[in-house]
């Protein structure tokens, strides 16, 4: 069970929530049940909280704690009296636990709630461009770790992009890993690296609106969602999780010297297929 650390609310702020609820109700000593099925979209140095609302009709608000431990001390961050909350301190590379706790408008507090819920914020850009590797390999691959744009062959470089006779590649070296998530409406659509679908090839199509998840050699995880692609570029926003194997863990890595660049599998004089 979680240890409840609860900071108690004050006369004023149950007062200036609502004067006329208060009237309209007689005093009581039953707690609110605890909020249920948090839910949370991980930012770049923000958490952003929702959850279902409760149903009580003397319902005054909620409470947001954060630990560093699910089963740790938890620490009041704010209140809202809707059932959504953004964490605004939350810090890059920080793992953090959440628990909400509602109140009533006689002060009355729930439990925390039971549900795990946890993010390590990252950070994340938008509008990057790379360009076609035969045409310009000195900045055709993207390198997550630094934010940066270099050549598609540097030691460093976590994709590419290719155009192979009108056809549009994201690809990989052999150390790494990419899969296509498929068509999704903006980076935030797919919160985790998935454990199996990687691309034995190493490389998959690059289509406007999907999002593709990368395993990179050092044992991260990144995502990119293509905004738009032309004959010589590719346009996306990209998340990166800057923590070393947070959700998924790489079975080996590798110092930048010694990663194995096999140029024989790209697509230079190939047919079609």
């Amino acid at each position: 069970m979680k240890n409840l650390y609860l900071l108690f609310l004050t006369i004023f702020s149950l007062t200036s929530i609502g004067c006329s609820d208060g009237l309209n109700h007689h005093f009581d000593d039953t707690p609110p049940s605890e909020p249920q099925n948090i839910y949370l979209i991980n930012g770049d140095n923000r958490v952003d909280l929702a959850w279902d609302r409760n149903r009580e009709s003397d319902l005054a608000g909620y409470n947001i704690y954060f630990s560093d431990r699910y089963d740790g001390r938890y620490e009041i961050i704010g209140s809202s009296r809707n059932e959504f909350y953004t964490d605004f301190d939350a810090v890059n590379g920080v793992k953090t636990y959440y628990a909400i706790t509602a109140y009533d408008f006689d002060g009355n507090e729930s439990e925390l709630s039971r549900d795990v819920i946890y993010a390590t914020p990252r950070p994340e850009g938008f509008g990057e461009s790379i360009f076609d590797y035969r045409r310009f390999p000195n900045n055709s691959g993207y390198y997550f770790k630094g934010f940066e744009v270099r050549p598609y062959d540097d030691n460093l470089s976590d994709f590419f992009f290719e155009n192979f006779e009108g056809t549009f590649y994201l690809n990989v070296w052999d150390d790494s890993d990419i899969i296509d998530m498929g068509r999704t409406s903006d980076i935030y659509d797919i919160p985790y690296a998935p454990t199996s679908g990687w691309s034995e090839t190493k490389d998959v199509i690059a289509r406007v609106g999907n999002t593709y998840v990368i395993w990179t050699w050092d044992n991260h995880y990144a995502k990119i969602r293509v905004s738009s692609i032309t004959r010589d570029r590719i346009v996306f926003d990209w998340a990166y999780q800057t923590v070393d194997g947070v959700r998924q863990l790489k079975p080996s890595v590798k110092n930048p010297s010694e990663r194995k660049m096999d140029k024989s599998r790209l697509r230079i004089g190939r047919t079609s297929e």
